[in-house]
């Protein structure tokens, strides 16, 4: 089943259900009108919402024209999002362009901050930046949506409350991050607003491509027209989506419609290397950040510069037959103020 919020004025949009093919949709609003409205009872919407879906295969129910730009993130705002870091491959890289190492804890024990949830940026909307000198980067991830998550729930049994799956763009300013992680506090001004794919489908949509709480399928990432990443989601992740739902519950009750992000893909090169960009035969990278760490380490400094007004970025993840899942992420920059 594939859902989407489309604009209609009100913060929370109105809820559609999506064809497979994303070519058309149907509104959802005499079972539930929104998608936080459908995860607070899923047991009861869910069964509902997927039978629409058939019937949207069937062509049984009146359905019109999808369009990507007019969908809001599926869920505009939420009670709460965490961001991970599933490869360990990005961290290693920051540590070692600043002569560290990865701690030994952190192959074990996952990172994640806690971002800003109270509004997202739709799939379509501009990126607002006020100074380029914050630095402004594209990261592209997974994230998963999730039911009701008991305090201290397992791997196992986090698998079982994941409802959907997005990709993301969580924008980052790594000019500000230092300063604020030199507080000891963690992030805050560095993380603004974040985008999500135009759809979010349940894990069965996958198919064979949802393995082992992760998705076995590349994440395309281009900037400004050109193939920036190309990394697939499905390797070299130290823990998987499931295993960071499980730590976001240690110590705390999730509920239903949390966002847990996977952090950048990244992925190593077929020697075990840090990677190599697109341009070279490689996998690339799906945040800047990366390309700039490589730099750093191979010549000493970075040149490939962060975001400014006017670049592009676009993110999506197709199936093995080349059909875009999620719909695409597409933003420009753009200044403000």
């Amino acid at each position: 089943m594939k859902l989407s919020t489309l604009k209609n004025g009100a913060r929370d949009g109105r809820l559609v259900v999506v064809s497979k093919d994303l070519t058309k949709c149907t509104d959802a609003a005499r079972i539930v009108s929104t998608l936080q409205g459908a995860l607070d009872n899923w047991s009861v919407y869910g069964p509902q919402l997927e039978m629409l879906a058939e019937q949207v295969e069937l062509g049984s129910v009146p359905t019109f024209r999808f369009h990507e730009h007019d969908a809001m993130s599926p869920l505009p705002r939420a009670y709460q999002w965490a961001d991970g870091s599933a490869y360990i491959n990005h961290v290693e890289l920051v540590r070692a362009a600043r002569g560290d190492k990865v701690p030994e804890s952190f192959y074990s024990d996952p990172l994640m901050y806690q971002g800003g949830s109270d509004g997202f940026l739709g799939p379509r909307d501009a990126i607002p930046l006020k100074d380029v000198a914050w630095g402004c980067d594209m990261e592209g991830e997974v994230a998963v949506i999730t039911d009701d998550v008991p305090m201290g729930v397992s791997e196992a049994e986090a698998a079982k409350l994941i409802r959907l799956v997005m990709i993301c763009n969580d924008v980052s300013l790594r000019g500000l991050i230092p300063g604020e992680l030199a507080k000891g506090f963690g992030f805050f001004q560095a993380k603004p607003a974040s985008a999500f794919s135009p759809v979010a489908v349940t894990p069965d949509e996958l198919g064979d491509a949802w393995k082992d709480g992760l998705v076995h399928l590349p994440l395309r990432v281009d900037f400004n027209g050109q193939p920036f990443g190309r990394a697939n989601a499905g390797v070299d992740a130290t823990f998987n989506l499931p295993r960071l739902v499980a730590h976001a519950a240690k110590t705390r009750a999730l509920v239903a419609g949390s966002i847990i992000g996977s952090g950048t893909v990244s992925n190593k090169d077929e020697g075990g290397g840090a990677g190599k960009p697109v341009a070279e035969g490689g996998l690339g990278y799906s945040c800047i950040a990366e390309i700039r760490m490589i730099e750093t380490i191979r010549d000493g400094a970075a040149k490939t510069p962060f975001m400014k007004p006017g670049d592009t970025v676009r993110i999506e993840m197709c199936d093995a037959a080349g059909h875009s899942i999620f719909g695409a992420i597409e933003q420009t920059v753009e200044a403000v103020g």
